[in-house]
């Protein structure tokens, strides 16, 4: 019997996602014994919920490799449509998708919600009798998938690489501050991370020798904002400027808060953003230096920015998903591919897998031990568990006519099977 593949994406992108997909085409066609045509999910469950997919088995084989350099999740897409229990229509519908395509497997890129979703799917399955494997493929920027003793998963691709931006950002921005600290002796750099500390954490990848004025605020740093303020007017006193990178979910206020359809806080889309109000703040109350207070928010940017990928992500995010295919081919349902770190100096990775169940809605916390006793930086333990994530070479990206050539999906969709359908959350 044709078993046909299904691959979908969810939540926030990553400049890495993409490779991951591309990982997953390339290698069902090398095993096209056992794989029949790859689909894929346009927008994610959503598209999978609306029979939307796009055939990817058929795109130029050119397109599919410049998936290893395009962000942002452009050629296929990605949602925020979480499968929740009550949702009996939806999960009836994806059974209802699967068997009109005789879809045998299923691939979910994403998070701990995604992860969710790719559990329940291959549960279901079970239960009804359906011939499908169900795989999971981490991904996230936030690293905040599976567990606080690293042992489920060591970090997830996105991470490496928005670290890496961070890492090479505060170093521009320290040359920004240093150069016009006369009149701007204060730059506050707002970071996504909404309840996690790795992302601003990065920031310190930039300057690991601690020759910047620098102050990183996470949110697990437990700082009230009059003790922010004290000691952003010591570095002044001190360094005469300060760079301030400070967590998007740190806890100044609750104006301004948005949530997405997970229900997670979504700061980065609020129209008052934690850095304004510092600076307002700061320049209201006057600051120990002469001038002014100015910020920067970089928003998505963070996680579409290709320029700043870092290499060793990409390629931990085609070795992930690849990995992820050969799960389904020998083995069995109900597991995400994941990387584990070899012991040892020297960094290396092992791939391997974890029960969906044990990753989905999982929540890792940034450890305790890796802030440091001032609560204003991180340890050296964390540089040296971020630093070999970032890489030490520029990606190389295709040019046509000075731009940035990304791959461009052609539009092969499936003809549909199936009566139309709203996915349940969205009727009114």
């Amino acid at each position: 019997m044709e078993k046909n593949v299904v691959v979908a994406q969810s939540g926030g992108p990553s400049p890495v996602i993409n490779n991951s997909l591309r990982a997953i085409v390339e290698t069902c066609r090398e095993f096209s014994q056992d794989f029949g045509t790859v689909y894929g999910g346009f927008h994610g469950i959503e598209g999978i919920l609306k029979e939307e997919l796009l055939n990817l088995s058929q795109q130029p084989e050119e397109e599919i490799k410049l998936l290893r350099t395009t962000p942002a999740a452009g050629f296929i897409g990605t949602c925020r449509y979480k499968l929740k229990e009550t949702q009996e229509e939806d999960f009836e519908r994806a059974i209802e998708i699967f068997k009109a395509h005789k879809i045998g497997y299923f691939f979910y890129i994403g998070g701990n919600d995604s992860m969710d979703t790719a559990s329940k799917i291959a549960g279901l399955a079970k239960q009804r009798g359906l011939d499908l494997i169900a795989v999971g493929v981490p991904k996230t920027i936030d690293n905040d998938v599976g567990d606080s003793e690293f042992k489920l998963i060591d970090h997830t691709p996105g991470y490496g690489s928005v670290a890496r931006y961070w890492a090479l950002n505060i170093q521009n921005a320290n040359e920004e501050n240093k150069g016009s600290s006369p009149a701007d002796p204060v730059l506050v750099i707002q970071a996504m991370g909404r309840k996690i500390g790795f992302i601003p954490a990065a920031a310190r990848l930039g300057d690991p020798d601690r020759k910047f004025p620098l102050q990183i605020y996470l949110k697990e740093s437990n700082l009230s904002f009059e003790e922010v303020t004290d000691k952003i007017n010591e570095e002044l006193k001190k360094s005469g400027r300060v760079l301030v990178v400070i967590s998007e979910g740190f806890p100044v206020s609750d104006i301004g808060k948005s949530t997405d359809s997970f229900g997670h806080t979504q700061f980065s889309s609020s129209k008052i953003t934690v850095e304004q109000i510092l600076v307002n703040h700061l320049n209201s109350v006057g600051i120990n230096a002469r001038g002014s207070a100015r910020g920067n928010v970089p928003g998505t940017d963070q996680r579409h920015n290709m320029v700043y990928a870092s290499t060793v992500d990409l390629e931990e995010a085609y070795e992930a998903a690849q990995k992820a295919v050969l799960i389904a081919r020998e083995e069995d349902s109900g597991y995400m591919a994941t990387i584990l770190r070899a012991p040892g100096p020297t960094y290396s990775v092992n791939y391997d897998k974890v029960p969906l169940e044990k990753v989905a809605n999982s929540e890792r916390a940034f450890p305790k031990n890796w802030i440091a006793s001032n609560r204003i930086d991180v340890t050296d333990e964390f540089i040296s568990y971020a630093q070999p994530l970032i890489g030490e070479d520029w990606v190389t990206i295709p040019l046509e006519n000075g731009r940035q050539r990304f791959a461009r999906p052609q539009n092969l969709f499936v003809e549909k099977k199936c009566p139309n359908y709203t996915p349940q959350a969205y009727r009114v």
